[in-house]
């Protein structure tokens, strides 16, 4: 075991030695830093074409007394080089500093078909990792509703932790803030009800039956429906963005840290807000769609006031009224779950908000229109 000093500089010292076992000892010593003069890897390369073969390189780095990323390059480039010739390498002799970097260096190898796209999925693989990704969002979905519902249950009896000034603010923007949106479609959306049903009255004489038209289409089914889609869009997608952004921020990490529950500290207030602020908001917008409807036979159909609130009342009754209330309700209860599981579910980086952002809105409004064809179906087995 004879100690060969192959290259020297003025800072950085390179030596080996050959084991009895096969084994090559490669020594390093002096200071390994940018600035000083880099030993040549060929005596490197002749040291391990040697005969016979080299089994193991042991990197002993116990006589470096300062280093950097030059030392990092280097070793990095020579584990490399033995990987390749199938040569183990043992770094226990090496600074711990200098293990700790090769390991973070040489933990994640790197891809080969990084810049090529990587290779087309078959049909079968595409087909097999959809259905996976399915059950794992419906396994999600259902641990979220589960947890949502303990929450619940844990505010019924007076346990539920949140901030009440947290939900003041939250009721005030998914109730009087969204009256503006929610005027606007409402009255337009009865207006257009008005205007198709007038084109088929008008043929028959019956133009009076607008108002029963639009009454019970907005009182019963589109009031509700139609809020819920505007609230999807704005308070749903709110929320996603809300929670996503702090779950980017770690905010939530700091909460389950602390002890406090995210699900009772900002999902529990949001839900209970717009299931509050949804029923009223609905009354609102079946008020604006009948008043739409108003404007229509008016203007149009030349019906006066007292007809046009008549017929109105004679055709809605208290079910009607109540089913839409119901609607909206549920509608409430979708949007902020469709909002929240999504914030909660989103990466921790600006796209991933994004992306969270439009999958609440997606997930809210799709919620809707199946719960909307199931209270429909439900209601006409029922009989109301």
């Amino acid at each position: 075991m004879d100690a060969v000093e192959n290259s020297k500089s003025e800072t950085m010292a390179l030596g080996f030695s050959r084991m009895e076992d096969d084994s090559l000892v490669v020594r390093l010593a002096g200071t390994w830093k940018i600035g000083g003069e880099l030993p040549s890897s060929d005596e490197v390369k002749r040291q391990l074409e040697t005969a016979p073969p080299v089994r193991r390189v042991i990197l002993d780095g116990r006589q470096v007394r300062d280093w950097d990323t030059v030392l990092l390059a280097f070793l990095t480039k020579l584990t490399d080089d033995c990987l390749r010739k199938k040569i183990q390498v043992e770094k226990k002799l090496l600074p711990r500093g200098v293990q700790r970097l090769m390991a973070l260096a040489l933990a994640v190898p790197e891809k080969k078909q990084a810049d090529k796209g990587g290779g087309r999925k078959s049909f079968f693989v595409s087909v097999g990792e959809s259905g996976i990704s399915f059950v794992q969002s419906a396994n999600e979905m259902l641990a979220f509703i589960g947890e949502a519902a303990v929450a619940f249950s844990k505010l019924l009896v007076g346990k539920a932790r949140f901030r009440r000034s947290d939900f003041l603010v939250i009721l005030q923007e998914c109730g009087a803030d969204a009256l503006p949106i929610v005027s606007l479609i409402s009255l337009l959306v009865g207006l257009i009800l008005a205007f198709v049903g007038a084109v088929q009255l008008v043929m028959f004489g019956t133009e009076i039956y607008v108002a029963n038209l639009v009454a019970i289409a907005m009182v019963r089914v589109m009031g509700a429906m139609m809020t819920g889609i505007i609230m999807a869009g704005r308070t749903g997608a709110a929320f996603a963005a809300q929670l996503g952004t702090m779950q980017m921020n770690e905010e939530l990490d700091a909460l389950t840290t602390l002890r406090i529950s995210p699900m009772e500290f900002l999902v529990l207030p949001r839900m209970l807000a717009l299931c509050l602020m949804m029923p009223l908001l609905c009354l609102y917008a079946d008020f604006m769609g009948i008043l739409g409807g108003l404007i229509v036979g008016l203007g149009m159909l030349d019906l006066n006031v007292a007809e046009y609130y008549f017929q109105t009342k004679a055709s809605v009754g208290i079910d009607t009224l109540l089913i839409g209330l119901f609607h909206s309700a549920v509608f409430g209860v979708l949007v902020a779950l469709a909002g929240c599981l999504r914030g909660i579910q989103c990466g921790r980086s600006a796209s991933a908000v994004g992306r969270a952002t439009t999958s609440a809105v997606v997930t809210g409004i799709v919620s809707i229109v199946v719960a909307t064809a199931i209270i429909t179906v439900v209601c006409n087995v029922l009989g109301i």
